[in-house]
């Protein structure tokens, strides 16, 4: 993924990618995202380093602490976002942190699903199901809302969202559903960033296809680079000030 050189701007910041997941192929994703000197990765939930054990490591070779750039790898803003990333940030003690907004509700990652499931097999006509994990967290459900209704309008028809852990109606019975209503196809749009057990229910859940995570896609990458931009420059302004 040579496209995350995007990433190198004249800012002394660092960046830190954050995913949750057991799944060495979700711990890879982001991985791959991390192959600069200058990037560190980070995990909220389940594995390791922590964003506050990154945000401690940060020194400069005078040993101050250097800036550092959050960005929060979500495709919703939920707990994750408002709560436990905020806390590892204090727990961290760092002074200067800045984190990003979440990666979702973004039309570069309808533009990659629309892809996977044209590659799963889905055609015009089609019935998709929106997967999502799901939150109990009200502005991560809006988050997936507006995500939904993107893909909608990518796709020319409506999408039904079912979710997969968290929240109802779950995505087996939204399958059902639609083929209870007469579609004679059912496609499941993945609204995960990589591999593991939730994808895998996914596959288990009756559709006739079932599109890939988005997983890591050059606009995806350049996703990212916006984040870390926008949040780079107010780190500088704030600076300046």
């Amino acid at each position: 993924m040579q496209m995350i050189a995007t990433l190198a701007e004249a800012v002394p910041v660092e960046l830190g990618a954050m995913i949750a997941g057991r799944d060495a192929r979700a711990a890879e994703t982001v991985g791959i995202a991390s192959e600069k000197p200058w990037v560190r990765t980070a995990f909220v939930d389940v594995l390791g380093p922590s964003p506050s054990e990154v945000l401690r490591d940060l020194t400069a070779a005078a040993g101050e602490s250097v800036p550092a750039v959050v960005v929060a790898a979500f495709l919703a803003s939920g707990y994750h976002v408002y709560r436990d990333v905020p806390r590892e940030v204090a727990e961290s003690g760092h002074p200067e942190v800045v984190v990003t907004a979440a990666m979702g509700p973004d039309p570069a990652l309808a533009g990659v699903m629309l892809m996977r499931l044209r590659a799963a097999g889905w055609r015009p006509g089609d019935a998709v199901v929106f997967a999502a994990a799901g939150s109990s967290d009200a502005r991560a459900r809006q988050d997936i809302r507006r995500a939904a209704a993107i893909l909608s309008e990518y796709l020319g028809s409506p999408v039904r969202i079912g979710y997969v852990a968290t929240g109802s109606p779950r995505v087996r019975d939204v399958v059902a559903s639609l083929r209870d209503s007469g579609a004679r196809r059912v496609f499941i749009a993945s609204y995960l960033l990589a591999h593991g057990l939730f994808q895998q229910r996914l596959y288990d859940a009756g559709a006739d296809g079932v599109a890939e995570p988005i997983g890591v896609h050059p606009a995806v990458v350049r996703l990212i680079a916006h984040r870390y931009r926008t949040a780079a420059r107010e780190l500088v302004q704030a600076r300046v000030v």
